[in-house]
């Protein structure tokens, strides 16, 4: 089965809730103002607590209160805002593509692991808009579940491997590695180019050496599995090593990053899940 087989079952199984695309259209919209993206997200009251508080977490760390929508896109700017949208949409993805072959509970906790972390990376290394970060970190992986759902005999063959990198492994077993998937899938839900494509291209080589956005994602994804699946880790090194001329951090930084995700990003977790 091709990677297209996957992708179109997901999209099939999963849109994205309208307020998404509304949200969207307004933000491309040069006619609209911040007041339409507030008033679009306070007619809904869970979305709207669920959105203050992540405003309120350590993911920003303003030093006031945020206590209403309105001041959330004054403050946050709207397609941060929309990025956590997205965010808090995907924790109903992923228990769509709920499966026995994969625990849901630690899949989740791993991606939001990801996802603090890549924000980090790209606040350290001053990339505007790092808030689209944490979104990519998030779904990055979605399309393992997918696999394992769509999939489970073959997904079950892949969990038997142990030797290679996860991504060499998802290649030789389905033909494709699960961010490409992840990215597919993620164009086909309409999310912009900048969410998408790094994801897409996460492990070409080529672009994690000229492209900061992947090597900085794929740094992410590296330190995760290093941290949380040790057990994986035996060839893998945080910094990809095409990427080594682009990203620069220091192993102090490093080790600052995985503190800070360790600390904060469970907290997070439970804010969105």
């Amino acid at each position: 089965m091709s990677l297209e087989n996957y992708a179109s079952f997901a999209a099939q199984s999963f849109t994205l809730p309208d307020i998404c695309l509304r949200i969207r259209e307004i933000l491309d919209d040069h006619r609209s103002d911040s007041d339409d993206i507030a008033r679009l997200i306070a007619v809904d009251p869970s979305l709207t607590a669920k959105i203050l508080k992540l405003a309120n977490s350590a993911l920003f760390r303003f030093p006031s209160q945020v206590d209403s929508i309105s001041k959330a896109v004054s403050v946050i700017g709207g397609e941060a805002l929309y990025n956590l949208v997205v965010a808090e949409t995907a924790t109903t993805a992923f228990k769509v593509f709920d499966t026995p072959y994969v625990n849901l509970d630690a899949h989740w906790q791993a991606s939001v692991y990801t996802g603090v972390v890549a924000k980090r990376l790209a606040k350290l290394a001053g990339l505007r808009g790092s808030d689209r970060f944490f979104v990519n970190g998030i779904l990055l992986n979605l399309s393992e579940l997918v696999a394992a759902k769509y999939n489970p005999k073959l997904y079950s063959e892949y969990t038997q491997f142990s030797k290679g990198t996860p991504w060499s492994r998802q290649q030789a077993v389905f033909g494709f590695d699960f961010a490409r998937l992840s990215g597919v899938i993620m164009e086909k839900w309409q999310l912009p180019m900048p969410l998408y494509y790094p994801v897409q291209e996460l492990h070409n080589t080529e672009k994690q050496a000229l492209e900061q956005d992947i090597a900085l994602l794929a740094c992410a994804l590296r330190v995760t599995i290093c941290q949380i699946r040790p057990e994986m880790s035996k060839e893998i090194d945080p910094v990809p090593p095409a990427s080594n001329r682009i990203l620069t951090f220091a192993h102090e930084q490093l080790d600052e990053v995985v503190a800070y995700a360790d600390k904060e990003a469970e907290k997070i977790s439970s804010l969105i899940y």
